[in-house]
């Protein structure tokens, strides 16, 4: 087994996950190294999303495996997940809007009975989020868009995860609140040490944060390699980044778009 193998925390081997008759993922096989942040890259309907729910345990997989910590957690019970390490922060955020900020980082605590670390991982999260402190006693529905998102990393981080699948945190969020709650994931990423699955449509950003990526296309990965790499392949600054080629006469030079298969 190599290196790269046994330093994975999460495995994925050939699986497909379909909503009824159709498809959304097809033999995805990918794996996130402990203590690194991973990005997949994709459209809008390429399949992301479904990757996370699927590794969650919201929705089980018609073929292939899931292992997280070197166990296999194929289609087990997502309450079970957490209990393992393992958070799932969803796109839209699903905070819970007529609970408070506090009792909505108490829900991500659920599955834990040690009340001295719940408590200081709360001062911890406080900490990233010093707004969430301010607004304890508010209702969560009350909350901008931007601290919505920080609450739902939040909660997530109060179950005392190894590892975040995190879907979309810039969804709906100004270009400053996207810096601002990137600027925290890093720093989750490296003060805790907590690995990162990464979904986000801002590729540039992803990019930039990431150590390693994979690009998704009709449900199938049709590329990785580490993000510095990435960022430096024509397809990707072209379809991803907004990059065009220019010729010598300084006029656009459009290109073909290509099916990675």
């Amino acid at each position: 087994m190599s290196a790269a193998v046994e330093s994975a925390i999460l495995r994925l081997l050939n699986v497909e996950s379909a909503y009824g008759p159709v498809k959304a993922i097809r033999g995805v096989s990918l794996q996130v190294p402990r203590g690194q942040i991973v990005t997949v890259l994709g459209s809008n309907g390429a399949g992301k999303t479904t990757i996370l729910k699927t590794i969650s345990g919201i929705l089980d997989p018609t073929r292939g495996s899931v292992e997280f910590k070197g166990h296999d957690i194929t289609a087990r019970d997502p309450a079970l997940i957490v209990q393992q390490g393992l958070s799932h922060v969803p796109e839209g955020r699903e905070v819970f809007p007529l609970l408070s900020v506090h009792d909505n980082l108490m829900m991500g605590a659920y599955t834990r009975s040690d009340r001295d670390g719940v408590a200081r991982d709360l001062q911890t999260v406080y900490g990233f989020f010093p707004d969430l402190k301010k607004r304890s006693a508010q209702d969560a529905g009350l909350l901008s868009g931007g601290q919505q998102q920080m609450l739902a990393i939040s909660r997530a981080l109060m179950a005392a995860p190894e590892l975040i699948l995190l879907d979309e945190p810039s969804l709906g969020l100004s270009p400053r609140l996207t810096r601002e709650i990137f600027e925290i994931v890093v720093r989750i990423n490296r003060e805790r040490g907590t690995t990162i699955l990464l979904v986000e449509q801002n590729a540039n950003m992803a990019l930039n944060v990431a150590d390693h990526g994979y690009v998704l296309e009709n449900g199938r990965v049709v590329m990785e390699d580490s993000c510095e790499r990435l960022r430096e392949k024509d397809d990707i600054k072209e379809f991803y980044l907004g990059i065009k080629e220019v010729g010598e006469r300084g006029e656009r030079r459009w290109k073909k778009k290509k099916t990675w298969r």
